[in-house]
């Protein structure tokens, strides 16, 4: 199914893999901090988990004031050693993206790694951030 109408997606329509996804871009549509947001198609962020296998996350969104890769999973998934290898190859992307950024005046990257059980239309990314930060 595709959905579309939102205010702050770089992309007209969107695709969702899960319903926990679509509820997540209700709290980014909602948040006034969120500037955009969009979700990566295959291969246009392609993080090294292993030596032979990638990963896209779920979202990048940026607000006035950081930006963000959120992966939304299954709370029962949350300790699969597959996300979690994920997870860590995302932090150090975001660490180097960082890096990067703040080298020329941008903004800091976090990765947050998002149960599904905790989404619902009236949170903020900054409340999620609070909680749901990855930090390896």
């Amino acid at each position: 199914m595709l959905f579309s109408g939102f205010r702050k997606c770089l992309y007209r329509v969107q695709k969702f893999d899960s319903d926990s996804e679509r509820r997540f871009t209700l709290v980014l549509e909602n948040d006034k901090e969120v500037i955009k947001w969009f979700k990566p198609a295959k291969g246009d962020l392609r993080i090294h988990y292993t030596s032979d296998a990638s990963y896209e996350p779920d979202f990048v969104v940026e607000t006035k004031s950081a930006k963000f890769l959120c992966e939304t999973k299954s709370a029962a998934e949350m300790t699969d050693k597959e996300v979690q290898d994920k997870a860590k190859a995302a932090l150090e992307w975001c660490n180097h993206a960082t890096a990067h950024e703040l080298k020329h005046g941008g903004k800091a990257w976090s990765y947050l790694l998002v149960p599904h059980d905790i989404i619902s239309d009236n949170k903020t990314l900054q409340g999620l951030a609070a909680s749901c930060t990855y930090n390896g």
